[in-house]
């Protein structure tokens, strides 16, 4: 399966672009998936971690964020949080 290309973006910076294999945003009607290919989408963000999966079966690395917004479309996934706390 292709990769998933992941844009993670706050109001200050581009904080990661990257493609992956899959990624778990934590959107205001629950949890969703998503994989390359997937159906176009949109979805509000609640406060929670964003996991990120590089490969299948991956331990997920996770990006805390806050409100914002998730869009999935034929490019990938890119998530436009108001804040996100990546480790230094």
């Amino acid at each position: 399966m292709a990769d998933l290309h992941f844009e993670l973006v706050t109001p200050e910076r581009l904080v990661r672009s990257d493609d992956v294999y899959m990624v778990v945003v934590p959107g205001s009607e629950g949890e969703f998936g998503v994989l390359a290919g997937h159906a176009p989408f949109m979805s509000t963000l609640r406060n929670g971690d964003i996991a990120i999966y590089r490969t299948a079966g991956a331990e997920p690395e996770r990006i805390p964020v806050e409100g914002g917004f998730a869009e999935v479309s034929d490019r990938g996934l890119t998530v436009l949080a108001e804040r996100a706390d990546v480790p230094a």
